[in-house]
């Protein structure tokens, strides 16, 4: 556990109950932080998974970790300068950023994608992580101030039908490494996690892709799964917020610039 009292962080896409951002703000809550979490409530134009639910469903997400909540549409830069502003108001600063939201819309060969759907999976992942990242900066004014981007194994490890999100992923770990520089200058450390695969709601409709495209059981597509990590199970939310909490934490006080592997020893690579 780390001693996160009286520090201030906004969490994006910590919507789902069962998702990564969720994870992560209960074990940062726990360490004693006050944590913002926030995320479109409202569907993004894709399939179940990505619903996120209203505000009314945020609200009582927050209610949990005796945190807040904020609406906030990472791909609109008006709504982000509302969230940075009621941040403002309300705390004055911001000790921690968690840029969690993401999506990867409509899968398809690059040959044959939808670029509106490309253009989407990028303002998503890249360009939110870049704007949310830019109005919460100037908050970013205490000792001790970080930032983490969720990335993905995806970012390292190329896979036909999930390009644009691969591709956009990636660009968030080169990113990070130029906030990284940059922000240094200020004293903020800036790393990133690529999380193999989590068992989430996210994680679950790409296995269910799977098998309907395979025809096979979504309970056969995991098994073949778990093959392919050395530990043999899926990853949890908590097995990413362990790492995150780290990140942030003082005892990573002279790590920057990273893009850590949380992935069961799929990559087996740095």
């Amino acid at each position: 556990m780390h001693d996160f009292s009286g520090k201030i962080a906004l969490i994006t896409g910590a919507g789902k109950k069962n998702g990564i951002g969720f994870g992560i703000a209960q074990r940062l809550a726990a360490d004693g932080a006050h944590v913002v979490i926030s995320d479109v409530c409202r569907d993004i134009g894709v399939k179940d998974y990505a619903k996120i639910g209203c505000w009314e469903d945020l609200e009582a997400l927050a209610k949990e970790i005796n945190g807040s909540a904020v609406r906030l549409d990472v791909t609109d830069t008006a709504s982000i300068e509302k969230a940075a502003s009621l941040i403002r108001e309300k705390f004055s600063h911001l000790d921690f950023l968690v840029n969690n939201a993401g999506a990867g819309p409509s899968p398809n060969l690059l040959q044959y994608m939808d670029l509106e759907m490309w253009k989407k999976t990028m303002d998503i992942n890249l360009n939110g992580t870049l704007l949310v990242t830019r109005a919460m900066l100037p908050l970013m004014t205490r000792p001790g101030a970080a930032i983490v981007n969720t990335a993905s194994r995806a970012g390292k490890r190329p896979r036909a039908f999930g390009g644009a999100y691969c591709v956009a992923k990636a660009a968030v770990i080169m990113l990070t490494k130029v906030f990284a520089i940059e922000a240094g200058m200020n004293g903020i450390r800036v790393n990133a996690i690529c999380p193999g695969q989590i068992d989430t709601d996210l994680e679950r409709w790409s296995f269910d892709l799977q098998a309907r495209a395979f025809q096979k059981t979504i309970e056969e597509v995991v098994e073949e799964e778990k093959q392919t990590i050395p530990l043999k199970r899926l990853g949890l939310p908590e097995d990413v917020a362990d790492i995150v909490a780290f990140l942030l934490s003082d005892d990573a006080r002279y790590i920057t610039g990273q893009a850590v592997n949380v992935d069961g020893g799929q990559l087996l690579e740095i």
